[in-house]
């Protein structure tokens, strides 16, 4: 009786599909989520600008309206991170530490430079489970000039003039590719570039991907590194 129980069906019969003969189902976890944001860096002769939104969402849900995503590391560095929230706080309470450790150590701070360097090897230390994380760092060197380091997730870097990156990244690049690198462009006057007209393109192009990306938005926050310190400007952008 069991064997005949047991036996294989006929070919060509239907067979009811029930718990027991449904094929299996692997439940999955990933440790990672993208959150969404855009983050934009910008060099001048003697500043630095790192400018960021707000929005922290996932899928279509808007977990918070006002979660910045640049954050001081010293009086004259910001870094701006993008993408999985939960580590990007991780890393940058690592570089706060480590920062707070080189202090102790050499009794001054760290400078731009030298924090993308370390930054590079905290990130290549992760590669095999990296953060899920686009990095940019402004401030200004050692010289008091403006620079940006952008960071792949395993450490690769750059030193820029300009860079963005995060959700709306493809919007925001071409847009300083024509109005801060001039590129493709032929009999055009590079000027130097000011920090007032650096603060209104860093506004203008965020209102325009804000328009476009639905993971950007809410409100703008500007970091203006200069040798005089950081101030900040918050610009509202649309909400839905």
């Amino acid at each position: 009786m069991i064997s005949a129980q047991l036996r294989a069906p006929q070919a060509g019969t239907m067979q009811p599909r029930n718990a027991a003969t449904a094929a299996a189902t692997q439940h999955k976890f990933s440790p990672y989520a993208f959150n969404g944001g855009t983050v934009l860096a910008v060099a001048g002769e003697d500043f630095a600008l790192v400018a960021s939104d707000t929005r922290l969402s996932e899928g279509y849900s808007i977990h918070s309206r006002d979660s910045p995503k640049c954050y001081k590391l010293t009086d004259t560095t910001v870094i701006g991170c993008s993408g999985f929230h939960g580590d990007c706080l991780t890393l940058t309470k690592i570089i706060d530490a480590r920062l707070k450790m080189y202090k102790h150590a050499n009794n001054k701070s760290m400078t731009s430079g030298a924090i993308a360097a370390m930054l590079s090897t905290i990130l290549y230390g992760r590669r095999f489970f990296p953060y899920y994380v686009y990095n940019i760092i402004g401030g200004l060197d050692e010289e008091g000039r403006g620079a940006v380091y952008s960071f792949d997730p395993v450490g690769s870097y750059q030193r820029d003039s300009y860079k963005a990156g995060g959700s709306a990244s493809a919007m925001l690049q071409p847009l300083l590719d024509n109005q801060i690198g001039f590129k493709n462009m032929e009999n055009v006057q590079q000027l130097p570039l000011t920090l007032e007209k650096a603060v209104q393109l860093v506004k203008d192009v965020f209102i325009s991907a804000a328009e476009r990306d639905v993971y950007t938005g809410d409100a703008l926050k500007i970091c203006i590194v200069t040798k005089e310190g950081i101030r900040e400007e918050v610009l509202p952008l649309r909400k839905d």
